[in-house]
């Protein structure tokens, strides 16, 4: 005839030129009595991925598509697909419009519908709608009603195949009534055996009991799924086979008496009774159990008259022994690595057998079919495997699937935007792989599945992948137990999901702002920074070759030694702390790291690390500290990293136990930090001495910084005079300080200077802010003084409550005995860089609400780190336009405590009371007088309970006596829209990523505030049962005020037309009930309270 199997794959693929001409040869090619008739135009009576597989074989044969849909579905593509679509069962529910016979048969007659294909599922294997096709006149593509009736009611169909001499498994003669029944056949046939629904399979209705006290529980489920899916609840029983493998036989018969078999499929690899992996043919399966498979289906479907596609069921056992189950009279999900294997299309064949067509007609005789290599099909679903398979619902924000050679995909839902409900069932795609052999065609799958990208919901992908690499199901035997006994197959590999977590992040900002208010409106710069070109090779070598080769102790003498004035960068730490809040990222450091490595290498260090950079890595800007370190080490190899320890505290607020502060120093050192800076915020020596010690033991340099306040020069400054610092500095030298730090003098000469004289062999190091403006002078009186480094920040990055100037320091010293031998070329050029970036954190920058320094922090002294946040926290609490009384109250609460050392969080602390000051309109007596009664904030009780040591002259009476102490890839997005607000509270974000068009769906918290939701069970809070999974609520067991046991059913979930029983976490009375019959639920949502 025309075809010849074997030759052109998927022969039956003919168009329309080819039916004519079958037509044509109609009357001379048909028996008497039969009469061939053209289908014209047919309708999918179901849904999603089958009914387009249908309407591209329709559209291959010319032949017109109808779609139906319900209200549910109006957004799917099946609907889109066909060429006419019309909506059903308006009004039901979503599974119900598409079991709603008489709204299927109005659309298809009043639109000449002259066939309907029922897919799989749903009306699929109802007798009663075949025959109201066949009275409506309407062909129905499967057999005729009675076979669907024979083969639908599992009982007859088991005897009918013991009439056909195929063997069967123990069960009940027809479908049962009552659990009673059930109960009788356990107790004479024992135990386990399985309950089925009669009227449906696809793993509906089927439950497995292993013993009696599971009986009533499980049969009640089997029924209600039943129900449910097949709108017949009727169940049969029969024993269950341990551990047997499922190969089912693809047949298809004609209407003259013509049936051929189309070899076997391995259904094996299962969970809770639904396929997984399908397999065609089945893996090292004896040529003689395969032909009497094939013989035994064969012969059963010529017994019952069957034409059309089918497939014959089998367990086999352990003994290579078969059991007939049933008989699924439609296509398969899985036909189709029948299809790959035999180059047969099993869809043309059902509408031309439809047609009138014979087998022998179209090609189709059993010494023709031949087995063509190996293919596997795996079912992507909506599904979490490390949630025990729960179904997922939600918007695919992401869907990028496989391609090549070898891969076939059978989707509808499956598109970026495509809303999962949890109404149907939870496959997404069918990807099916070919190969020469099993291990070629898995191996095709693996890559194809690593191809995936799904996004918004959970997917199985990392289970099947598990799965196909497995050793047993490569190589050897699979059983339905297979996925049971290898729990290994659950060790999912966590995808990383990076840009669509960026995508959310970020359209989390556009909604609803950053997470840390900001109370201005300045806008980031949209101009890029330009990075200055960098020289090929190795950067020279710097002073930290000379700490490689001669430790800290040779460190400090070559510092001593070295003449000219020696510069610490604090551009990337300590500069953007005091201007942008800290927060530059690792990303902008490391894009200048280099050009500092090649052009700086005369720098005493640069310090990036510490501090509050730790702090705000972790919290405000989601980044790793430690990767940032290891990231600029890498980068910056020749020059010494400092950072700032605050003693006990470490990087931190408080006082840690002495092991994490020595730990934390030790990993530290070991992931390229050099110079640890060691200060307490009181000059606390015990503090002190404790992270001296910490830094010195993880072989660190260890610089030991004295903080300043008040005024040496001052003889009515009697608290911190210059004894003190002396004092300080004497048991700090005696402590094995390497290098000495000053931070803040005001008055330089005059300090430095006694500490030169009474130190000559100590390098000094001074740390200043320039919020009066008077930085380069101070730090260019205390080089003269005898101060061997000072601190200073590139141009564009200093001043204010930053550092001096880097630029103006190598003007200055230039030529002189302190030239710093920095190009200041090349300063210019690092200045440009940091002016760009700064842009791009305008929200941040200090200068949105403060425009100058200002001298005032001689009569104040706020340390210029602080000063920036002082203005910031002012205008964030609406006290921006009270900064001058807030000033003010700073220094009358620094007399309140006791005259502190000020620097975090001693600094904090003072900054926290003057505001409280402002803030409640409290004058210093006020507060002195009221102290036992005000509500200090939580910083000042903290610290008269000496959580972070003890000051100079000890703490304030009576005032602390008074106040009550027991409290790898770059990724291109550009943000596009805001979209409107949904039902759910959610607004969509729209991106273009890397060129293309993405969205995110975001909460709107403001919005959300005036809307309802339904609770969410909280994980921590025993006695709070939450939904598992998203469904509707079957049936609530329990009612408030009853008594229930750990384990005992509280209700049942539908989700995908499976039932989820939620058992109770404890033993308990149930406080409350939340959820009632129907209800509908998302993930977590709380079901009621038990109270112990």
């Amino acid at each position: 005839m025309l075809l010849l199997l074997g030759g052109v794959r998927h022969g039956l693929g003919m168009l329309a030129i080819q039916r004519a001409y079958l037509l044509s040869r109609s009357a001379h090619t048909l028996p008497q009595g039969l009469e061939y008739r053209p289908i014209k135009k047919v309708m999918v009576a179901n849904r999603g991925e089958i009914a387009i597989r249908v309407f591209r074989a329709c559209t291959e044969l010319g032949i017109r598509t109808v779609a139906v849909y319900s209200e549910q579905d109006t957004g799917q593509m099946h609907r889109q697909k066909a060429d006419e679509a019309y909506l059903i069962g308006k009004g039901l529910p979503p599974v119900a419009a598409y079991l709603h016979i008489p709204d299927i048969i109005k659309v298809a007659k009043e639109n000449n519908v002259d066939a309907i294909h029922p897919g799989y599922g749903f009306l699929s294997e109802r007798h009663d709608f075949a025959q109201a096709c066949a009275e409506a006149g309407v062909r129905f593509i499967g057999p005729s009603p009675e076979v669907v009736r024979k083969m639908g009611d599992k009982v007859e169909a088991r005897a009918l195949a013991i009439q056909a001499g195929v063997p069967v498994v123990p069960g009940t003669d027809s479908p049962i009534s009552s659990l009673q029944e059930a109960r009788e056949f356990a107790s004479t046939y024992g135990f386990p055996i399985i309950f089925k629904a009669a009227y449906g399979g696809g793993g509906r209705g089927m439950r497995v009991v292993r013993e009696y006290e599971e009986l009533e529980e499980n049969y009640q489920r089997a029924f209600s799924e039943a129900l449910a899916a097949f709108g017949n609840g009727a169940l049969f029983v029969e024993k269950f086979i341990e551990k047997p493998r499922h190969i089912e036989v693809q047949i298809l018969g004609d209407k003259y008496g013509n049936v051929i078999h189309l070899y076997e499929r391995d259904c094996s690899i299962q969970r809770r009774h639904q396929k997984v992996v399908e397999i065609a043919p089945a893996a090292q399966l004896h040529p003689h159990l395969r032909d009497r498979l094939t013989s035994d289906s064969v012969s059963l479907a010529k017994k019952v008259g069957y034409e059309n596609a089918g497939t014959v069921e089998f367990l086999v056992d352990r003994h290579g022994k078969h059991y007939f189950i049933e008989v699924n009279s439609r296509l398969q999900v899985e036909h189709t690595v029948t299809e790959e294997i035999t180059d047969v299309d099993l869809v043309h064949a059902q509408l031309r057998v439809c047609e009138g067509r014979s087998l022998s007609e179209l090609g189709l005789q059993q010494d023709k079919i031949r087995i063509n290599g190996s293919a596997i099909q795996c079912r992507v679903t909506t599904e979490d495997p490390a949630r025990g398979f729960q179904p997922d619902t939600g918007r695919l924000e992401v869907f990028r699937s496989a391609e090549g050679m070898g891969i076939r995909l059978d989707s509808a839902s499956a598109f970026q935007g495509a809303v999962i409900s949890p109404h149907y069932d939870s496959l997404l795609v069918k990807v099916i792989a070919s190969g020469q052999d099993l291990p070629s065609a898995a191996s095709k799958m693996l890559r194809a599945l690593a191809e995936f990208r799904i996004r918004g919901v959970k997917t199985n992908i990392p289970f099947l992948q598990n799965v196909l690499s497995n050793h047993q199901f490569l190589y050897s035997t699979v059983d339905t137990q297979f996925i049971d006994e290898n729990q290994d197959l659950f060790n999912l590999r966590r995808t990383q999901n990076r840009a669509q977590k960026l995508l959310h992040y970020l359209g989390h900002v556009m909604v609803n702002g950053p997470t840390t208010p900001i109370p201005v409106q300045a806008k980031p710069s949209s101009t890029d920074p330009v990075i200055p070109p960098v020289p090929m090779g190795e950067p020279p070598a710097g002073f930290r070759e000379v700490l490689l080769k001669e430790g800290p102790a040779g460190f400090a003498r070559a510092v001593r030694q070295h003449r000219g004035l020696l510069l610490m960068d604090t551009t990337f730490r300590d500069a953007h702390q005091s201007l942008l809040a800290t927060r530059v990222r690792t990303h902008d450091l490391k894009k200048i790291t280099p050009y500092v490595a090649h052009n700086f290498s005369k720098l005493f260090s640069v310090e990036n690390w510490g501090g509050a950079t730790f702090d705000v890595a972790m919290r405000f800007l989601w980044e790793c500290p430690w990767r940032r370190l290891q990231e600029l080490r890498a980068l910056l190899p020749n020059v010494p990293f400092q950072m700032l320890l605050r003693g006990a505290n470490a990087v931190g607020y408080t006082n840690y136990p002495d092991n994490a502060v020595f730990k934390f120093c030790e990993v530290a050192k070991e992931n390229g930090m050099d110079v640890f800076r060691v200060f307490d915020s009181l000059n606390y020596l015990p503090n002190m001495l404790l992270g001296m010690d910490a830094a010195g033991s993880a072989g660190g340099v260890v610089e030991a910084a004295i903080s300043y306040t008040g005024d040496v020069s001052d003889p009515a400054r009697r608290k911190y005079t210059l004894d003190y610092y002396l004092q300080l500095a004497q048991e700090l030298v005696k402590a094995d300080t390497h290098t000495q730090c000053l931070t803040d003098p005001e008055a330089s000469r005059l300090l430095v200077s006694a500490l030169r004289d009474r130190f000559p062999e100590v390098p000094i190091h001074v740390h200043t802010h320039d919020t009066a403006g008077a930085g380069v002078a101070a730090m260019l009186a205390c080089a003269e003084a005898g101060a061997d480094i000072v601190d200073v920040a590139v141009d564009s990055m200093a001043g204010m409550t930053s550092q001096p100037s880097m630029g103006a320091i190598v003007a200055c010293t230039k030529g002189t005995k302190y030239d710093t031998e920095i190009s200041l070329e090349k300063v210019f050029d690092y200045s440009e860089y940091w002016e760009v970036t700064r842009g791009l954190y305008a929200p941040f920058d200090c200068t949105a609400t403060m425009k100058s320094g200002n001298a005032d922090v001689y009569e104040n002294e706020i340390p210029g780190g602080q000063y920036t946040n002082l203005h910031f926290q002012a205008h964030s609490m609406g006290l921006g336009h009270k900064f001058k009384e807030v000033k003010k109250a700073y220094a009358e609460a620094n007399k309140l405590l006791g005259d502190l050392i000020k620097v975090t969080p001693s600094s904090k602390i003072v900054g926290d009371l003057a505001q409280f000051m402002v803030q409640n309109t409290l004058s210093r007596a006020e507060v002195e007088e009221r102290a036992d009664e005000l509500s200090f904030p939580l910083s000042v009780v903290e610290f008269l309970q000496g959580h972070i040591g003890i000051p100079h002259g000890g703490f304030p009476e009576p005032f602390r006596s008074k106040v009550e102490l027991e409290r790898g890839k770059t990724l291109h997005i550009k943000a596009l829209a805001l979209g409107d607000l949904n039902k759910a509270g959610q607004r969509e974000v729209f991106f273009e990523l890397n060129g293309q068009l993405r969205s995110v769906l975001v909460k709107d918290t403001l919005a959300m505030k005036e809307m309802h939701f339904h609770p969410k069970a909280l994980k921590d809070v025993r006695g709070q049962v939450g939904a598992p999974m998203p469904g509707k609520v079957v049936e609530v067991k329990v009612k408030q005020g009853q008594r229930v046991e750990k384990g005992q059913p509280l209700c049942v979930l539908s989700a995908m037309k499976m039932e989820t029983v939620v058992n109770s976490p404890l033993a308990g009375t149930v406080a409350k009930v939340y959820v009632k019959a129907d209800s509908s639920l998302e993930g977590d949502d709380l079901i009621l309270e038990i109270s112990e």
